[in-house]
């Protein structure tokens, strides 16, 4: 079953970020990687939204990490990109890539070399 239709372009951002902090991924680590590599302003509301959703649709897992004094005793949530999400990913990448590579040489002057 082919899920890249059910992915939106936030959701696709918020997928490749988990995949980039790895191990490392939980809410504001993703917000703030988000922001830094796009210039892009993330609403905590916005990325829990997102990233729950990807969860309940099984292209994310999550797992609670250990309580820290920090965070009032409350753990983080850490995230991982499932089987099934990299399959969408790449999907969703290969569908890109071919659409890039079927556009006719000199269509987008922007790419041009001359």
């Amino acid at each position: 079953m082919s899920t890249r239709n059910n992915i939106g372009e936030f959701e696709e951002i918020v997928m490749l970020t988990v995949g980039i902090l790895s191990e490392g991924a939980y809410g504001l680590a993703i917000k703030k990687e988000i922001e830094t590599r796009l210039n892009r302003k993330v609403s905590m509301g916005a990325l829990h939204t997102g990233l729950y959703r990807l969860e309940d649709k099984g292209l994310l897992t999550s797992r609670l990490g250990e309580a820290t004094k920090t965070r009032g005793g409350k753990p983080k949530r850490y995230f991982s990109v499932t089987n099934t999400g990299q399959i969408a990913l790449k999907e969703m990448m290969d569908t890109r890539k071919s659409l890039w590579d079927n556009i006719p040489e000199g269509v987008f002057q922007v790419f041009s070399t001359k």
